[in-house]
């Protein structure tokens, strides 16, 4: 006896394809679930199955062998139309099943027992259900163990939801702050070369660097599975990638990093002072087409801490630098010094400029 369609079988159906669960691979946490869910019981078989509309088809089973089968033969077709749980002792001396041939076969299944899987509406999706091939009755304990057992099976498959759900924000949210980035940095080039004023291009040149910066974390962390952390070997590499295609003829960006994990904000300090130092070399270091290399180096000192340096090869400090200490660059400069928890050491070397930062990385 074939059972009938669930009363609100379109909206049954729209719910389990909601769940993206259907002919999905095994799974260990759901294969340990029928495993235990048999143990318990003592029965030869049981399954994590989602009645489809033509269909049963198991996310998980011991002892039966098959990923599904066909409606006309579903027992948990019948006990979808049910309450919370089901339990038949004997098969055969159910109307509904004393012309399945599963059930009247030889082996037969004489037995079956199944917890519902339902929706936080109400809609029944599947059992997490026992099987056997003699007549058999559960105790109390396996009944409340298959009940518990089955919420487990559906706090499994909302989680899933709830984080594809917010993957898919996420996504939305990274989009839309990129492309706002991006506004702001074409908005920032506009008014560069609108403004007459040297400080002014410089501040609106500055205010690029920063957003330059976070454009580029934002890129990090938009394919990182830890939003909170950056790999800051790897940070350093694109910002400095991007820098290359923006230096004068014959200057070259080398680039020498470690592999470490850093805060996000940490990472914007450093990627800030590294546009700012790469930026000013390329602006004031090379003249009348003078070549050259900006170097950046990222190592780890014996004691844990971060050693960042930037070096260039070009005309090095000019001597009245104690007199612009106050302009908007080294604002910029000392911010960042104080976001990393250190200060500052720059001089000359022996070929052009040298800039160290050294500080402790933090992930929190």
């Amino acid at each position: 006896m074939e059972a009938l369609h669930h009363p609100l079988q379109q909206r049954r159906l729209a719910a389990l394809r909601d769940f993206e669960i259907l002919d999905t691979d095994p799974e260990q946490e759901f294969d340990e679930i029928v495993k235990l869910a048999a143990a318990a019981c003592g029965t030869a078989i049981s399954v994590v199955n989602f009645i489809d509309a033509e269909r049963q088809w198991f996310k998980a089973e011991t002892g039966l062998g098959v990923r599904e089968t066909p409606l006309a033969t579903s027992i948990c077709a019948h006990v979808i139309l049910e309450e919370e749980f089901a339990e038949i002792r004997d098969t055969l001396e159910d109307p509904r099943m004393q012309d399945n041939p599963l059930c009247c076969g030889e082996p037969g299944l004489r037995f079956y027992a199944g917890a519902l899987l339902t929706t936080q509406e109400g809609l029944p999706l599947g059992t997490l259900c026992v099987l056997d091939y003699q007549p058999r009755e559960l105790t109390a304990l396996q009944r409340d163990t298959l009940r518990v057992l089955a919420r487990q099976v559906m706090t499994l498959l909302e989680m899933r939801k709830a984080l594809r759900s917010a993957d898919i924000l996420r996504r939305e949210v990274d989009h839309r702050v990129k492309n706002s980035l991006q506004s702001l940095s074409s908005f920032t080039n506009l008014q560069t070369r609108a403004f007459a004023s040297e400080d002014a291009k410089l501040a609106l040149s500055m205010v690029k660097t920063r957003i330059d910066a976070l454009t580029q974390l934002h890129e990090m962390l938009y394919h990182s599975d830890e939003h909170s952390v950056v790999e800051l070997g790897q940070y350093l590499t694109q910002v400095c990638a991007q820098l290359e295609g923006l230096a004068p003829v014959g200057v070259t960006v080398e680039v020498a990093v470690v592999s470490v994990l850093v805060a996000a904000q940490q990472a914007v300090a450093v990627g800030t002072f590294v546009n700012e130092f790469v930026a000013n070399s390329f602006k004031h270091g090379f003249h009348d087409g003078q070549g050259g290399a900006v170097r950046v180096d990222l190592g780890l000192e014996p004691d844990g801490r971060l050693r960042l340096t930037c070096a260039d090869t070009g005309v090095g400090l000019p001597p009245d630098l104690g007199a612009n200490t106050s302009g908007l660059g080294m604002k910029i400069v000392e911010v960042v010094c104080m976001e990393l928890g250190t200060d500052l050491d720059l001089r000359n070397g022996a070929q052009g400029v040298v800039s160290t930062l050294t500080f402790t990385p933090e992930t929190a």
